[in-house]
């Protein structure tokens, strides 16, 4: 998968340095995946919640959540957007708790 916009985590984890470990081995994890559909990810990430076409995952013991949306790999679709990760949203869950994810 591809990750748009990696310096968002870069930038995240300066601002919130205890973030930096869970959110770069997320970000390490999400490059080197291929995911085809939504059940290949929550295989590897069960906690994560799937709103629309979003999903959030809990990052660092569920101190940040993170809501992505995920164009899956698909051998249909051209690149460059086919099996790309965006990052909607990053923040400490009680930021997370003002957001309406649907309107992401």
């Amino acid at each position: 998968m591809r990750l748009y916009e990696r310096r968002t985590v870069v930038q995240f984890s300066r601002r919130y340095p205890d973030a930096q470990h869970p959110l770069l081995a997320w970000a390490n994890e999400i490059e080197a995946a291929h995911y085809e559909n939504p059940a290949q990810l929550r295989q590897r990430y069960r906690s994560a919640d799937f709103v629309g076409d979003k999903v959030i995952f809990n990052i660092g013991g569920n101190k940040y959540r993170l809501v992505a949306r995920v164009l899956y790999a698909n051998p249909r679709t051209k690149p460059p957007l086919n099996g790309t990760v965006f990052i909607v949203f990053l923040g400490t869950h009680e930021q997370y708790d003002d957001v309406e994810v649907e309107e992401l």
